[in-house]
This record gives structure tokens, sequence and C-alpha cells, in this order.
């Protein structure tokens, strides 16, 4: 039913080019190719990509998969706030900030701590939805002794 893809990380730099180019000391990527590999891979622990899941579209496949690979560097990238959650209170004087974290990961607010995880979880919301899946029709056999038939009388 679904779709397998590959990850790209040309394309991804393309589209997000915010963790490509900013550069550290040593002139490398700020995420290097190798490091958005493994935060792809770790988003198909969030969306499959096994040829399992609701996705038919590798296009449409490979874009969820690379928002959801930018949530996932965003929420890890170094110079982030070291809060996790939402801010549930903050002060001025003497600056005071306190946040929330009562919500497992693949939760709605989980997806909302970035822009990236808050545009994945609209466009999935399609897939996101129940399907029924008729199981195999256990047929009543006619005519058979002990069964329904109309022309017979059951004693």
């Amino acid at each position: 039913m679904g779709v397998i893809v590959s990850f790209d990380y040309n394309l991804w730099a393309t589209r997000y080019p915010e963790f490509a180019t900013a550069c550290g000391p040593s002139g490398a990527p700020f995420i290097s190719p190798a490091l958005a590999q493994l935060y792809f891979d770790e988003a198909t622990m969030y969306q499959a990509n096994n040829g399992a899941g609701p996705v038919c579209d590798s296009a449409t496949q490979l874009r969820l998969l690379n928002m959801l690979t930018a949530h996932i560097a965003a929420l890890n990238m170094s110079g982030s706030s070291p809060l996790v959650g939402r801010i549930s209170n903050a002060s001025e004087g003497s600056v005071s900030v306190g946040s929330d974290n009562q919500y497992p990961p693949g939760t709605p607010q989980w997806y909302q701590q970035t822009k990236y995880g808050a545009a994945w979880w609209a466009a999935t919301a399609q897939y996101r939805t129940m399907r029924y899946t008729p199981g195999p029709v256990m047929g009543v056999p006619a005519n058979q002794a002990g069964w329904y038939n109309p022309s017979r009388r059951f004693r």
C-alpha cells in the first residue's frame, strides 16, 4: 500500500538551508549528511517507510519524511533551548521560565515544538484518520440442516 523512499541530503539541504549553510568553525555544514541521515532514520520511527504506511506517492512520502527530519534536527540543534515542551509560564523580573512536558513523543504537542513538526502534523491529517478494512465474510450456508430455510419448519 505505501512506498519506500531513500534520504537525499542535497534535496533536504535545498529545502531546509538553515541546517546546511550555517557553518561551524571547521567550515563543515552545520548538520552533516551523515547526521542528517541519522535524523532521517529516526524520522522513520514516527512515520512508516517500509511500504506498509498510508502514503502511496513517493514524492509525498519523501517530502513528509524530510519535514520530520527537519523537526528532529531542530529539536537536537546545539545552541537550541534546553527546555523541552511548551512554555507554561514566564516572568520578566529576574527572568523565570517554566515548561510543561506531560505528553509522549508522537502526540500533537510534540510536533508543535517546531515549525517543521507543525507543518508535518498539518500535512499528515489526511493519513491519521481511521480506515476500516473489512475482514473475510463468513457466509451462512443456505439450505443446510439447522440453518434457516423458509420452506422448512424446525421441530
